[in-house]
């Protein structure tokens, strides 16, 4: 007689270095002590970088931005792990992995300032543009990981996402996909615990967000987004068993913004002083910080130099940015469609003579 089997599943969850910095040893990657300083210097490049573009988005010198404090460990740990032909697909707060695979500074300023040139990614770099609207760059990762699978190109993609985009039928029909078809991709959601304004507790029932993974029929793994090297450890295994035909994963980092959704966003008015207090404690940054003192690979001289060293690289890219030629006005009309249309044609034309006048 036919009986009911109630089947229980496990979530991994990964972490190597604690809040005070105490690292378990049994669980560390192979790592020089040149490579921990990269971390480090990485995380504090894109923490230098990302107060100055606030600066400068309050300075009217750049647009609306996407701040990416608190989120650093999760971006650089991944970015890291990638090798130069894998692939890259951002959502829109992945300043920091861009930053790390290579896009120049002055690029990435120049998008927030509303310049497409920002967009333009060089051709030997494997990134693709930012993808604003949410949960959009999912699928297109997998359609990008199942081309290289029929290729047999030995790649894998890596497509960084919200726990908003979670929400969006994109994620839902993405990860069925990648499941089925075992394309070599890796789903890694930086779960900040906000879509905006919306908690994580009314955008899903679930006890995580990693578990989704196994109604689609592959691994789902919880790790500390705050741990750089929880993070660089997850994401390298899940890249290589998607290089060697071992299928998706997805990587729920949990980690914390800990400034507004945007500049065009105010957190006081949805947050409390306390929850975000609570996880300014956890800051990858002296985290990391911890673990290299009780080494001996952390002073107060190296410090200030690896802080002063993104002072001037910043400054440097800002100018850089500044310095950019105006495009041609023209550019407003083109590329829409192959030839101008006679209404485009017109408007373009009465536009060069308004602004010939002034």
């Amino acid at each position: 007689m036919p009986r009911s089997v109630k089947k229980t599943f496990q979530v991994e969850w990964l972490q190597i270095l604690d809040e005070d910095g105490n690292c378990d040893t049994g669980l560390m990657p192979p790592l020089a002590d040149d490579e921990l300083r990269k971390f480090y210097e990485w995380m504090v490049l894109i923490r230098v970088f990302d107060q100055k573009a606030l600066n400068l988005q309050r300075e009217g010198r750049i647009g609306t931005y996407a701040p990416v404090l608190g989120q650093e460990a999760a971006q650089v740990g991944s970015a890291l792990a990638l090798k130069p032909d894998d692939w890259m697909l951002p959502a829109f707060r992945e300043g920091g992995a861009y930053l790390v695979r290579g896009l120049p500074m002055w690029m990435v300023l120049r998008y927030w300032l509303g310049d497409e040139r920002g967009g333009q990614i060089p051709r030997n770099q494997h990134n693709f543009t930012v993808g604003i609207p949410v949960g959009t760059q999912i699928p297109h990762a997998v359609g990008m990981a199942w081309a290289a699978k029929l290729k047999r190109d030995p790649v894998a993609v890596l497509v960084y996402f919200g726990d908003g985009a979670t929400s969006k039928g994109d994620f839902h029909e993405a990860l069925n996909f990648a499941g089925v078809f075992k394309v070599p991709v890796v789903f890694l959601c930086q779960n900040n615990h906000w879509a905006i304004s919306v908690p994580l507790r009314q955008q899903t029932a679930s006890q995580t967000l990693a578990q989704k993974a196994i109604a689609y029929g592959f691994e789902g793994i919880q790790v500390d987004g705050n741990d750089v090297l929880a993070v660089y450890k997850a994401t390298s295994e899940a890249l290589e068993r998607a290089r060697s035909g071992g299928g998706p994963t997805l990587l729920e980092c949990l980690t914390y913004r800990i400034g507004d959704h945007t500049t065009a966003d105010d957190a006081k008015r949805y947050r409390s002083p306390q929850e975000v207090a609570e996880w300014q404690r956890k800051d990858p940054i002296d985290r990391l910080k911890k673990y290299m003192t009780q080494k001996g690979l952390w002073s107060d001289a190296y410090g200030q130099q690896v802080y002063t060293k993104a002072q001037e690289q910043v400054e440097t890219a800002v100018r850089e940015m500044e310095d950019v030629a105006p495009s041609d006005p023209r550019d407003i009309f083109r590329y829409t469609f192959k030839e101008l249309t006679p209404d485009l044609k017109e408007q373009m034309e009465e536009f060069l003579e308004d602004i010939k006048d002034q």
